[in-house]
């Protein structure tokens, strides 16, 4: 049984969010690594919205990639825990990877507004 070729092919747009989440997935579960080593009350905030941020990524990716129904809500769910979470981030604008992890949030939010926007 095969599929119309809008439902098998992704579009450049779908692709490169779900590319943003992934790279943004990844780059989270890096900067958790390198706040657990800080320790304090503010680094337990930031954990959260780390943990927050790259769950819901990959959860958002994947949703794009299988075409699920709830993909757009899913999306504006992503696009605000990544917002969070580069608010979190740039509470420490003088560590690198905070800085890091700050701009690739904010690149896969933008993307993932966009898809919660556009129809699936």
């Amino acid at each position: 049984m095969t599929q119309s070729g809008s439902m098998t092919t992704m579009t450049q747009e779908m692709q490169d969010a779900v590319q943003a989440c992934m790279a943004c997935h990844g780059v989270c579960e890096e900067t958790m690594s390198a706040c657990m080593n800080m320790g304090g009350q503010a680094q337990m905030q930031i954990m959260r919205a780390l943990m927050d941020c790259s769950e819901t990524t990959r959860m958002c990716a994947d949703m794009m990639m299988r075409r699920s129904p709830l993909a757009a809500e899913m999306c504006a769910m992503c696009a605000t825990a990544c917002d969070m979470c580069a608010e979190a981030c740039m509470s420490m604008p003088d560590d690198p990877q905070m800085m890091r992890c700050a701009d690739s949030c904010r690149r896969c939010a933008e993307m993932c507004r966009a898809m919660a926007g556009a129809t699936m």
